[in-house]
C-alpha cells in the first residue's frame, strides 16, 4: 500500500474515551429503546449504565460481555493498540470478573496507513490480552475513515462476586485506584506540549490493567464498583450515586492527579469531551463556592483506560486501600463517600 507517513492522532477528531457521546447524548440515544425483556437470567442490562451484560449460566457462573473501541490519542501504534486493549478489558474486571477471551474491533482508513502500522496496532492490543491471560481469538475489520481499534471481551464470575455501580451503601468509603489527568495530557500531547516524562506517565497509567477488581470482589465489604472513564470522575460517580438512589461527596483535595496535570489545565489543555461532559450532568453536581474553571475541568477530565472507583465499608476502607496499593496500585488513594440524599455529587 502506497502510503505517507502520518499522526495516529491527527488522523482523529478525537482519541481515546475523550471519542465518547455525552452522557446527555446517550441518554436520549437509549431512551426509547425496548427493554431487554423478561429474562431472569439478565442480571445486569442496560438499566443502571453498568460497565458490562451479566448473564447467569447456572448457579455457579456469571458470563459478562462488553465491548470498547475508538480512536487513537497517541501517534505510537503499538502503544495505541495497548490502550485500546487495557480499556476494554477493564469493564470485567470492574464487574468482579475474569476475562476469558477477546474479539477485535478494527476500522483503518484504508491508502492512508501503511499495513505494517496497522499490524503494529493489533500486535499492542495482543500483547495487553497476553499480559491478561487471554486470547484474541477472532474479531472483525472495515474500512474507515478515521483509525478505530477495540475489543469484545467475554468473561465470567461467581454470582456472589459481580459488583455492580449500583450497591453502594450510605456511610461506605469511596476508593479511587489511579491518578486522574488522562485527557488533559492527551490535549497537551496532540499540540506538542507534553513532556516525554508525562508521555511515560500516562501511558503507565493507561496500559495498567485493572486486575485488581477480580481481587476485590471476593471481599464482602466492597459493595460497588465502576471504571472511571470517558465521563470523569464526576459523571461516573454520578451513576454509582443515580444507580444507588443515595449522594456521594468527592474530596477534591484528596483526588490523586497526573504530575503535570495542575499545570497542563492551568494553561488550557482541555478536551472537548471535558465541556460536554459538565454540560450533560452539571445541574447534579454541587460545587463548593469560589471553585474556578481549570478545578471544574479536572473533576470532568475523561480518563482513557481509568482506575477502579470503589464503594466500601468505612471499617475496611484503611484494609482495603494497603491491599489495592499492595497490589501494584501506588495512586490508590480515599476520595469520599456515600451518604443519604438525592442521587447528586457533592464536591467538598
Amino acid at each position: 500500500m502506497d502510503t505517507q507517513e502520518v499522526r495516529l492522532s491527527q488522523l482523529s477528531h478525537g482519541g481515546g474515551c475523550g471519542c465518547k457521546l455525552a452522557p446527555s447524548v446517550l441518554q436520549q440515544l437509549l431512551s426509547e429503546q425496548p427493554a431487554a425483556g423478561p429474562f431472569r437470567e439478565l442480571l445486569v442490562g442496560t438499566e443502571t449504565a453498568d460497565d458490562a451484560a451479566v448473564w447467569q449460566l447456572n448457579a455457579d457462573t456469571c458470563i459478562i460481555a462488553t465491548t470498547d473501541f475508538f480512536m487513537p490519542m497517541v501517534d505510537d501504534p503499538f502503544d495505541f493498540g495497548r490502550v485500546a486493549a487495557t480499556n476494554a478489558i477493564s469493564d470485567i474486571y470492574a464487574m468482579g470478573g475474569h476475562p476469558l477471551m477477546a474479539l477485535a474491533i478494527l476500522g483503518m482508513p484504508l491508502g492512508k496507513l501503511a499495513t505494517a502500522t496497522v499490524r503494529e496496532i493489533l500486535r499492542g492490543g495482543a500483547a495487553i490480552c497476553a499480559k491478561a491471560g487471554i486470547p484474541v481469538a477472532g474479531g472483525h475489520s472495515i474500512d474507515c475513515p478515521e483509525p478505530v481499534y477495540g475489543l469484545a471481551v467475554i468473561g465470567t464470575a461467581k454470582p456472589s462476586e459481580i459488583r455492580r455501580n449500583n450497591g453502594a451503601k450510605a456511610g461506605d468509603a469511596l476508593i479511587l485506584t489511579k491518578a486522574l489527568g488522562v485527557g488533559i495530557y492527551s490535549a497537551a500531547f496532540k499540540k506538542d506540549a507534553l513532556s516525554a516524562g508525562g508521555y511515560e506517565e500516562m501511558m503507565a497509567s493507561m496500559t495498567l490493567l485493572n486486575k485488581i477488581g477480580t481481587v476485590l470482589a471476593q471481599e464482602p465489604d466492597i459493595h460497588a464498583m465502576t471504571d472511571i472513564t470517558g465521563f470523569g470522575i464526576l459523571g461516573h460517580g454520578l451513576e454509582m450515586a443515580r444507580g444507588s438512589a443515595l449522594s456521594i461527596a468527592i474530596e477534591r483535595t484528596r483526588l490523586p492527579l497526573f504530575q503535570e496535570a495542575e499545570t497542563l489545565v492551568r494553561q488550557s489543555y482541555v478536551t472537548g469531551a471535558s465541556t460536554r461532559n459538565w454540560d450533560s450532568y452539571g445541574a447534579d453536581v454541587v460545587l463548593p463556592n469560589g471553585i474556578e474553571l481549570w478545578q471544574r475541568q479536572l473533576l470532568t477530565d475523561p480518563q482513557t483506560s481509568g482506575g477502579l472507583l470503589v464503594s466500601c465499608s468505612p471499617g475496611s476502607a484503611e484494609k482495603i486501600l494497603r491491599t489495592i496499593v499492595d497490589q501494584g496500585y501506588p495512586s490508590a488513594r480515599i476520595v469520599g463517600s456515600a451518604e443519604a440524599g438525592p442521587p447528586q455529587i457533592r464536591v467538598i
